[in-house]
């Protein structure tokens, strides 16, 4: 505690000098419209960064190596994306152009958490960090050589006693080895009897940590989990709550408030699309093998662009791939979005520049449709949904959180700038990496990494986000 008090006193006094020497800044934004929901600021300031934090919030002028100049500009906490997957370089690029910042692979995550993170090394465009999953641990125990999501006996059996042990075993270890969470998508295993979903909250509850979930369809899968979470006395997170929802939405919104009045560690999460994605294989598209000629129709195929039919389905079913799904309203859509419950999440999809628009365009989407356009949602609101809400969600899992999703002094200065008034998607089902427009600058760690509109090239200050490594 006296080291830590020590540390805080002389990053204040760090802070008092560098406000006194403004030529030491790194970097200021000028002139710019601070919007902060951590401590409800909006108001037009000057930021000035040192070191990769934030030194100074001022209406005084700063000057520094670089001056962004952000007059009529808003100026947000970078936005945290709880729900994203394939985290390469190629979507990084795309996510941290539509304003994201630190993004993780939470609902699917991982087997190997040690080994995720050697893979991604110390630098990216943005900050990340990972799961440890229960769907890939189920896929090792059960020996399956899926890729995505479960398939065949790992999909559809129960577990034995041993393979049950295992995942408890695989479980801990990613937890231990600095996991952020543990992730879950019991729609994709219908062989999850009730005694392994008490295994996963058990091994949830003991560690402290939200288990953060893609749940069986509708109120029945929402209720499911709610009795799970609440047995172990563990948090949880429901993955997007549009998609599981759909025409249960208003449901399933009103059963997450209704446990969050009775004390449960409950918080949710959305994406403004109405079409969903995921692996052709997956069990989730079990019931189109003998689906309706109207149910392909529902289904396209990003690689090519082309609805399917039962013949293509049958085919594509076998060689492998991602399938886009138009599944949802656009009415549920804005009451999931809307909803003062639901965190922003892009759930990113992106293989071979070939996915889903949401990768390149949620955030941007969220403040043109639910701000600007609707005018549902404030943009204090807003900026609260896509930035602190989730930041706060994982700070008592990873402590590193408590100095993102904020401007602060002594905040990482993940930084995103956008114009409010022309900020939009431009992404489409058939063209998904178009960038979005109205998000001129972004800064990962103090560093510009989006430079009027564009990546900067080879910046990646982005850091690993991890949780404690046990010793």
């Amino acid at each position: 505690m006296l080291a830590a008090a020590v540390l805080a006193a002389s990053t204040l006094t760090a802070i008092a000098r560098a406000q006194d020497a403004p030529q030491r800044y790194d970097l200021v934004i000028a002139n710019g419209r601070v919007v902060d929901p951590a401590s409800k600021r909006d108001a037009v300031m000057n930021v000035g960064i040192i070191d990769g934090r934030i030194a100074a919030i001022s209406r005084s002028a700063l000057t520094g190596a670089r001056t962004i100049d952000a007059t009529g500009l808003v100026v947000s906490p970078g936005f945290i994306d709880l729900h994203e997957h394939v985290n390469d370089d190629a979507t990084f690029g795309h996510q941290v152009r539509d304003g994201v910042t630190t993004a993780f692979e939470i609902e699917g995550g991982t087997a190997d958490v040690a080994g995720w993170y050697r893979a991604h090394g110390e630098a990216q465009r943005i900050n990340f960090g990972v799961a440890v999953g229960h769907m890939p641990v189920r896929i090792r125990a059960f020996n399956d050589t899926s890729a995505l999501t479960p398939s065949g006996p790992s999909a559809h059996s129960p577990a034995t006693k041993a393979q049950r042990d295992l995942m408890i075993k695989l479980l801990e270890q990613g937890l231990a080895e600095g996991a952020v969470a543990i992730g879950a998508g019991f729609a994709y295993t219908d062989g999850m009897t009730a005694d392994e979903m008490a295994d996963l909250f058990g091994v949830a509850a003991r560690a402290h940590v939200p288990v953060y979930v893609h749940v069986r369809p509708g109120i029945a899968g929402v209720q499911q989990a709610l009795a799970a979470a609440r047995a172990s006395h563990s948090a949880i997170h429901f993955s997007h709550i549009n998609s599981v929802s759909l025409l249960e939405t208003p449901l399933t919104l009103k059963a997450i408030a209704d446990a969050r009045r009775t004390g449960h560690d409950v918080t949710t999460e959305a994406y403004p699309y109405s079409a969903g994605m995921t692996g052709i294989q997956s069990a989730i598209l079990d019931r189109y093998e003998n689906g309706t000629d109207s149910m392909y129709q529902t289904l396209l195929r990003p690689e090519t662009g082309e609805r399917l039919t039962r013949e293509t389905f049958a085919k594509y079913r076998k060689i492998g791939g991602t399938i886009i799904i138009f599944m949802n309203s656009e009415a549920m859509v804005d009451t999931a979005m809307m909803s003062p419950l639901t965190m922003v999440a892009s759930d990113a999809f992106m293989i071979n520049e070939k996915g889903h628009p949401r990768t390149s365009g949620t955030y941007s989407r969220s403040l043109k449709r639910y701000v600007r356009e609707l005018k549902a949602v404030p943009l204090m609101d807003m900026i609260r949904k896509m930035s602190l809400m989730p930041a706060e969600r994982l700070a008592g899992r990873v402590p590193s959180m408590r100095k993102k999703g904020r401007i602060a002094l002594g905040a990482d200065a993940d930084i995103t700038i956008i114009d409010t008034a022309t900020v939009a998607d431009r992404a489409t089902y058939t063209e998904p990496t178009l960038p979005p427009v109205g998000i001129p600058y972004v800064l990962v760690n103090g560093v510009v990494v989006v430079d009027k509109g564009a990546l900067v090239p080879g910046a990646k200050p982005g850091k690993p986000v991890r949780a404690r490594v046990a010793q």
